[in-house]
């Protein structure tokens, strides 16, 4: 633990945010390390937020674009880790309408043949089991998943 008085806390936070995107969430559990009292939290929260250092709705916009082009991550577990962050179900459904369905199955589509390629059995139901399970752990919506394989081995 690092003791900080509200100034010097104040500035760390700034220069982290201004150089990478945090949420509320995340900075308030730095604050807090720092042993400020629940007061100075607040005021150092609310300080940067209104000098736009921190915006959850940015931060929710980047975070979306990040994990589906970088991580191949579907819109379910970009939810669940959004939420887990404690933004609001209105701001995270803004941020993943920026996904263009067509270059969500595309990305499923590319990630599902790349998984196919290292599946070692052969078996039409066990192969598509296994592109089942692999999708829904990427967080992809189970009606897409199921198209979409159906369609890749024409079962």
């Amino acid at each position: 633990m690092i003791y900080m008085d509200c100034r010097q806390a104040l500035n760390k936070a700034a220069a982290l945010c201004s150089r990478k995107e945090y949420c509320t969430t995340d900075i308030r559990k730095k604050l807090v390390n720092w042993e400020l009292g629940d007061e100075e939290v607040e005021a150092v929260l609310v300080r940067l937020v209104n000098e736009k250092f921190i915006d959850d709705s940015r931060y929710a916009s980047y975070y979306v674009k990040d994990k589906f082009l970088f991580n191949g991550w579907g819109r379910i577990k970009i939810r669940f880790m959004l939420r887990s962050k404690g933004l609001s179900s209105s701001m995270i459904d803004e941020a993943l309408e920026q996904i263009v369905d067509a270059d969500y199955s595309e990305k499923l589509a590319e990630l599902l043949h790349s998984k196919n390629r290292q599946i070692k059995n052969k078996d039409a139901w066990q192969t598509k089991a296994a592109l089942v399970r692999f999708a829904q752990s990427r967080g992809f919506e189970p009606d897409i998943v199921y198209r979409l394989i159906d369609q890749y081995l024409e079962i």
